[in-house]
């Protein structure tokens, strides 16, 4: 596994950080490096992600407020952050495979951004999911502990998935990032792998199997829909293996 160059490092994660999230980094020029190059650093930003929701979490039950109110609002700082990226993918992704009859309406419908009754389901779900998980576990450092891990292993999928099929279009996010390498998969599951221990040994184990589940079953989804992958399945994705590691959490450490 080769690592980046050194000069490239914070670069790749300030990419990844203005790619992945709402939030204000510096500028950088980032013309000498494609996302496909950078796209190792996604766990990074979703380690960001997932502290700005559990250090709300930890304010919210501070101030007297339930888990289940708490939950709700550490969710909310995490969907802020990201602007809702990925639950946008999802719910393209839903609509798409769950209503188009061919590939080229799928891929018409998942542009669409009016969403459907797939969609509009998927999103419910999604956040009902994580919610109750996220209010089940209760105790703030098991909160802040479960959603770095979650957020950063979910997106440690990403570049894996890039690297595993080829863009479903000739043009889009997809096709613009290009084909991450095997190296740029394997250092991002690397670090979203170590940060699933802070669920501990067994929650590890756990969680990244119910991962690895998650992505076999997305890569075939998509192979089968649409034979390729764009940003919106990237998002569902994303979601899914967010949905599962908070799921093994609660189960684990409730």
């Amino acid at each position: 596994m080769t690592f980046p160059p050194r000069e490239k490092i914070l670069p790749d994660i300030l990419f990844c950080l203005a790619f992945f999230t709402r939030l204000p980094v510096p500028a950088v020029d980032h013309r000498e490096r494609s996302l496909a190059d950078a796209v190792w650093a996604a766990p990074v930003a979703g380690v960001v992600v997932g502290l700005a929701g559990g250090v709300v979490y930890a304010v919210a039950v501070l101030a007297g407020l339930s888990p289940s109110v708490a939950a709700g609002l550490a969710l909310a700082a995490t969907m802020l952050a990201t602007g809702c990226l990925h639950e946008d993918g999802l719910s393209d992704v839903a609509d798409g495979f769950g209503g188009g009859a061919t590939r080229e309406r799928k891929l018409e419908i998942m542009r669409d951004s009016r969403i459907g009754a797939f969609g509009a389901c998927a999103l419910v779900l999604s956040i009902l999911l994580r919610w109750s998980a996220i209010a089940d576990l209760d105790v703030p450092v098991r909160v802040v502990f479960a959603l770095i891990a979650a957020h950063a292993a979910s997106r440690a999928l990403l570049p894996a998935l890039m690297a595993a099929l080829p863009p479903a279009r000739h043009d889009g996010l997809a096709a613009g990032a290009g084909a991450a390498s095997v190296d740029v998969a394997l250092l991002a599951l690397c670090l979203g792998g170590a940060c699933l221990f802070l669920l501990g040994v067994t929650g590890a184990v756990l969680a990244a199997l119910c991962l690895g589940l998650v992505f076999l079953l997305v890569r075939r989804l998509c192979l089968n829909q649409i034979g390729g992958h764009t940003g919106d399945t990237l998002g569902a994705l994303q979601q899914l293996g967010e949905i599962a590691i908070l799921l093994a959490a609660s189960a684990i450490l409730h």
